[in-house]
């Protein structure tokens, strides 16, 4: 089947995200959507975007930016979905198409019926430009204020990594650590074992690279993250098989740690990306200074450990 190219629209307005439900006539009716619509032949997806947003809703995008590149395969029907954050627009958005609409907040996207290709976009929507990743050895008062610092300049997502600690210490510190995520409203996820967040409440998991291969399923509940590292098209396709909701991908650049390995660079870096069906963050030598870069990649944003 040809593969059909739709531009749509993860619309932001005080904290709030913009559905719209699909008519009963249409393709998958009844179900919710991101607003958007068929590329045109000669149009570019920016413009085709412009163009539903005005036809469908009576607005105009103002300020916009490339959120993520997801292709699906239905039964009856291939699509890429180009998908781009409108944080700023002009008019009221109403249905002009006589489409129900409905403004929620992110944490309650996952509770309406989006098509099956929307699920990626669900957790897009959701996730923050910039991961956190703890530096291994810090002490617990270093690790706090690492982690102050950060809530302070308004990261909302951040993976305690410390291989080097014991389980029992890793889980202290980790209660700690959870704790000042909880009062600024930041997110928290553990590294390695599963079991972990049955001891530490935190909101979810991030696998290293290998350890992905050890599941044949998720190991985590659907209510929670998981992420995994991943480097190249076979780990990628492994953290897919698991339902991981993002991955980073690594290095994109040298790196403090590691200066003289192999690195990706920005062009193998969107390839591997495109062919992702989930988020994904780059990773490696980065910082909050190469967002846009990352964005026109394909990825979610940046991760980083000392970079951020």
């Amino acid at each position: 089947m040809k593969r059909i190219l739709v531009a749509a629209a993860v619309i932001r307005r005080q904290g709030k995200i913009l559905i719209a439900q699909r008519l009963a006539d249409k393709h998958q009716g009844g179900l919710w959507e991101f607003p958007g619509g068929k590329v045109e032949e000669a149009e570019s997806v920016e413009q085709a975007l412009a163009r539903e947003l005005v036809e469908e809703l009576g607005i105009v995008p103002e300020r916009s930016r490339p959120l993520i590149r997801i292709s699906h395969d239905y039964p009856d029907k291939s699509v890429c979905l180009d998908v781009w954050e409108v944080s700023a627009f002009r008019g009221e958005p109403h249905g002009r198409e006589g489409q129900p609409l409905r403004w929620v907040t992110p944490e309650t996207l996952a509770g309406h019926a989006f098509p099956e290709a929307n699920r990626p976009i669900v957790s897009a929507a959701c996730l923050p430009s910039l991961y956190a990743i703890s530096p291994d050895q810090l002490t617990l008062d270093a690790l706090l204020t690492w982690a102050d610092e950060r809530l302070e300049k308004g990261i909302r997502l951040m993976l305690f990594r410390a291989p080097s600690l014991a389980r029992e210490e890793y889980c202290r510190q980790a209660m700690q650590l959870l704790e000042r995520c909880r009062k600024a409203g930041a997110e928290l996820l553990l590294h390695g074992d599963p079991d972990l967040l049955g001891q530490v409440p935190a909101d979810g998991l991030h696998l290293p690279a290998r350890e992905i291969s050890r599941y044949a399923r998720r190991p985590v509940p659907a209510d929670k993250w998981l992420a995994a590292s991943v480097h190249d098209k076979a780990e990628l396709l492994s953290a897919e098989s698991l339902d991981a909701n993002f991955v980073t991908i690594s290095p994109v650049q040298p790196t403090h740690s590691h200066p003289d390995a192999p690195v990706l660079g920005w062009n193998d870096f969107a390839r591997l990306a495109e062919k992702a069906v989930v988020p994904v963050y780059a990773l490696g030598g980065l910082g909050e200074s190469d967002l846009e870069t990352a964005w026109q990649a394909g990825a979610q944003g940046v991760a980083g450990i000392r970079g951020l």
